[in-house]
């Protein structure tokens, strides 16, 4: 018997499939260092868990398949202090963003059709495409130009008549790329223009350093029928386990027809819900903190990378990651190397190969992604065994 085509085309993450390596290493002893995946150390707000255990009922039943109400509620009240104007009845709950991105792509596209997406990109666009048959077709974005968008005719020269909708995030993830008012007004053009819709990844929406400001794809004027925003608690408020996320969208009949996909898989979590409430009412002053640890963590990690020999990265702006070139042909394989073979001082390094960010083939191969989610020691000796790994590792480019 035969798998599906669908199973067999869809992309394993470059960002968990190493870690067989990578218990392995731990099961010799070694201490490994997780800088490859976006799992924050910042403390869950205890709101949270306090709103789960006082959460005294007889049944935990099915709630709606939109979202509890106290929850869209919750959520339009932190778009409206953050500047964007979603009311309760424009937003749906999801089992995370994930969920969300789903949604998004079977409700704007039919198999066969095309999602343009600037590159690299966070490796679950090409994962959740590809199983609804639908073409991811990558926007190059370059690390030498801090990953900013290329020209509006660059972008407009790869629409054809399948080309349904944009998928972007900002701040970015891999690339820690903040985009301008001035691009997001680019990208509204292109979609009035082509007729297309704007999926808008916005889930590190807090997180943006050295003064500037974030500017919301919704915020956009002209363009709030195609805007779709995906958003999420996971790295928001450090509860990636939870898997609340949220699709909003001013286009009633979209929402509408998400509401659809909604009730096919029932309803998210109702305790998760239950913990998310209190957390969206924690106010936009908690970020201020969490922002300032990781602009520290930040200027640690782009200092750091840029003090080994052969390494180099541009400072991101945004987000909590970093994308860094190294003197190596084949992260793939020094990533692998480092977790099966190499340790300095009891300890190696995980970190995510970014050729599986990008969709043009051979793109990112000398690229590795960081996450700075740590604490400063661990960040600092994860720099350490980076550079000593990169002095012993055999394939070394000279």
């Amino acid at each position: 018997m035969e798998l599906s085509k669908r199973i067999q085309a869809m992309q394993e993450s470059p960002i968990r499939k190493l870690v067989p390596l990578a218990e392995q290493a731990k099961k010799k002893g070694l201490s490994v260092i997780h800088m490859n995946i976006g799992q924050p150390d910042v403390k869950t707000p205890k709101a949270f868990k306090q709103a789960i255990n006082a959460f005294d009922v007889d049944v935990i039943a099915y709630s709606f398949s939109q979202g509890e109400p106290a929850l869209l509620m919750a959520i339009a009240d932190y778009y409206q202090k953050s500047g964007i104007a979603f009311a309760p009845e424009d937003i749906l709950v999801t089992n995370g963003g994930s969920e969300a991105l789903i949604f998004a792509i079977y409700a704007t596209c039919d198999a066969g059709d095309e999602i343009l997406i600037p590159e690299p990109f966070y490796t679950n666009y090409n994962g959740f495409s590809k199983p609804a048959n639908v073409q991811a077709v990558p926007i190059t974005t370059k690390s030498e130009e801090a990953f900013c968008l290329p020209k509006k005719e660059e972008i407009e020269s790869l629409i054809t008549e399948r080309t349904k909708a944009i998928l972007f995030s900002n701040p970015g993830n891999p690339t820690g790329a903040v985009y301008t008012q001035e691009e997001l007004m680019m990208l509204a053009d292109i979609a009035k223009k082509h007729d297309l819709y704007l999926i808008a990844d916005e889930v590190y929406r807090e997180f943006v350093y050295d003064g500037l400001s974030f500017t919301s794809m919704a915020s956009i004027p002209g363009v709030e029928d195609r805007v779709v925003i995906v958003d999420s608690i996971s790295k928001r408020f450090s509860a990636c386990g939870a898997r609340i996320g949220s699709l909003a969208s001013k286009n009633q009949v979209l929402i509408a027809s998400v509401l659809k996909l909604c009730q096919a898989r029932l309803c998210v979590p109702t305790l998760e819900q239950v913990g998310a409430i209190e957390l969206y009412k924690l106010g936009l002053d908690y970020f201020q903190e969490v922002k300032e640890e990781y602009d520290w963590r930040r200027n640690i990690v782009y200092e750091g990378v840029n003090q080994i020999a052969g390494a180099m990265c541009k400072k991101p702006r945004g987000a909590f990651y970093v994308v860094v070139d190294l003197p190596v042909e084949d992260a793939d394989d020094f990533a692998r190397w480092m977790l099966a073979d190499f340790s300095y001082e009891g300890a190696t390094l995980m970190v995510a190969p970014a050729a599986g960010f990008y969709a043009t083939k051979g793109l990112g191969a000398n690229q590795i992604r960081l996450a700075y989610v740590l604490e400063e020691d661990q960040l600092r000796r994860g720099l350490k065994v980076l550079e000593e790994a990169l002095k012993a590792y055999p394939a070394r480019k000279a």
